[in-house]
């Protein structure tokens, strides 16, 4: 499996072959930093951590710091296991997108735009009550809890709460386009999270 770290740039439309219209999501491959790598024999799996993004020394905690130093390497801000990386590379080497030029499809990582504490409507798409003269339900989550058994809201009701912000995967993204001058790479789709936001992009699982 291959994968890089990147950074959603934001949506556009481009025209395919055929002349339809498709909505594409452009994420820029920054500069992808070999940090380490995890063996077999030292650690139980074959592992390569990646680092992305220059971060200030004085932002790192000494362990996280010591990653680097060891290996004369500059700080990065994010780091990330990429188990059976399907590619060889040494530590101190420095990926692009032309990782993925032999690939088709991709699944993208990152974290959904975070809503706040939202209704049920929102949260989970009740159809709420009647919007007529004289109802009082119309928005409310209604009866939640039981009578007698249990006596109590059984756990993993849907409730009103906070939305959003949590780690989504979008699987099986047609990589539409490469632009290895510019680090871009063009998928069909959306992705999770908002514009500016770092995403893991790997090759998809489920498709060859």
């Amino acid at each position: 499996m291959l994968g890089l770290i990147g950074k959603k740039v934001g949506m556009t439309q481009i025209f395919n072959d055929y002349g339809e219209l498709m909505p594409v999501t452009v994420i820029r491959i920054e500069p992808n930093l070999v940090v380490d790598r995890r063996t077999v024999d030292r650690n139980g799996y074959d592992a390569v951590v990646l680092g992305a993004s220059d971060a200030k020394p004085s932002r790192l905690t000494a362990p996280v710091l010591g990653q680097f130093k060891k290996n004369g390497l500059e700080p990065k801000r994010r780091l990330v296991e990429m188990r059976d990386f399907d590619r060889e590379c040494a530590i101190g080497d420095t990926l692009g997108v032309e990782v993925f030029e032999n690939s088709a499809f991709v699944d993208v990582t990152g974290t959904s735009k975070g809503k706040g504490y939202q209704g049920v409507m929102k949260r989970h798409g009740f159809g709420g009550g009647r919007k007529t003269h004289g109802s009082k339900f119309h928005r409310a989550g209604g009866s939640t809890g039981m009578a007698a058994w249990p006596s109590k809201v059984q756990k993993g009701t849907k409730m009103a709460g906070r939305m959003g912000g949590v780690q989504r995967t979008a699987q099986n993204l047609r990589i539409v386009s490469i632009d290895a001058e510019r680090q871009m790479l063009l998928v069909n789709g959306a992705i999770p999270g908002a514009r500016d936001g770092y995403v893991i992009v790997r090759t998809a699982r489920k498709k060859d």
